[in-house]
């Protein structure tokens, strides 16, 4: 068994346990000396789980620890693709960057990159994205799609319904899709999502999907110099999110997403994205760069574009822009 094997196999152990499990039953039980144990319990505590240690007693785990490790990410993680292989960074400039270096590389498909903090976390339109230590979920995943790169914009449905989806399994939350890729809560930003693409004329060679979620960001480190109002689901929720676990559901979800799109195309998943978008026939007001254009939304066309209803009765087909919507009357 590998290291990470036994790591992974005493920790399972001690969850279960109430009280202490001693050094000589996990030796039993793994087929490793109780030197072994204990250099494994050294390392299982410098990777941040509280591990006490009691003479005549044994191990007890006195906390999980709010890691973002591959063993507790991955171990019976219900995916085909997504997840297949998982890296947990403590740093790193952007997972979106060390992604994309990844594929390029050769990566497998559904490779996941998480990182505890970002120090150039990527943002839509070159912005930044503001990417506290131990607080929230900074994850890039790699997939290869057998589909055109005209329509590799359509995979920003899955990642945004899979937030969607996860904010309402893990959260009593409610959430609502703004066009283009964020996800709203009680009207303030919660998520952010930035996909990039390599791709040659006729055929994607991947596409990395950027996911940036604010768990648990206090209003102090929220604070207000953000370009629309941010606020994360401990804030809305008044209750810590497990890191770990919503990582989990939400890898679980993408991956269900990406089964769907890949044997039914992006229909199923647009529509999802519209019931959760709210944003049929709202009155919205769009900046694209120094022109406004006011209408009515329409709806998206199968590639994500906004379709707004002029004054004049036209339908004008948006790529890219900020979006205010109005309220209903």
């Amino acid at each position: 068994m590998s290291r990470a094997g036994v790591d992974e196999r005493i920790l399972h152990f001690l969850r279960e346990t109430e009280g202490f499990l001693s050094g000589e039953e996990l030796s039993a039980r793994l087929g490793v000396s109780r030197t072994a144990i204990w250099k494994h319990i050294k390392g299982l505590r410098l990777k941040g789980y509280r591990i006490n240690a009691v003479p005549a007693k044994g191990y007890s785990l006195l906390s999980p620890a709010d890691l973002l490790a591959p063993m507790d990410i991955g171990s019976g993680l219900a995916t085909r693709r997504v997840g297949r292989e998982i890296i947990c960074l403590k740093e790193i400039d952007s997972t979106n960057t060390h992604a994309f270096r990844l594929a390029e590389e050769g990566a497998a498909e559904g490779t996941v990159v998480l990182a505890d903090t970002q120090t150039a976390g990527k943002g839509r339109l070159g912005r930044t994205w503001l990417s506290p230590p131990g607080v929230n979920l900074y994850c890039s995943v790699i997939l290869r799609p057998p589909i055109a790169p005209l329509a590799a914009c359509q995979l920003t449905f899955l990642s945004v319904v899979a937030v969607a989806r996860a904010v309402e399994k893990c959260t009593t939350l409610v959430s609502e899709i703004k066009w283009p890729n964020d996800l709203l809560v009680s009207g303030k930003k919660v998520c952010g999502l930035l996909n990039e693409m390599n791709a040659e004329t006729e055929q994607v060679n991947f596409v990395v999907l950027g996911i940036g979620v604010n768990l648990n960001m206090t209003a102090e480190q929220l604070g207000n110099g953000l370009r629309h109002p941010a606020t994360s689901l401990m804030e809305e929720g008044g209750v810590a999110v497990d890191r770990v676990a919503f990582t989990r559901v939400l890898l679980e979800e993408l991956d269900s997403l990406y089964d769907l799109f890949l044997t039914q195309g992006e229909r199923p998943v647009r529509e999802e994205w519209l019931a959760r978008s709210d944003l049929r026939d709202r009155g919205v007001t769009v900046v694209m760069g120094d022109r406004v254009l006011q209408g009515v939304a329409r709806g998206v066309d199968q590639f994500g574009a906004l379709l707004v209803e002029r004054p004049d009765g036209a339908v004008e087909t948006v790529l890219s822009g900020d979006v205010t919507l109005q309220k209903r009357a």
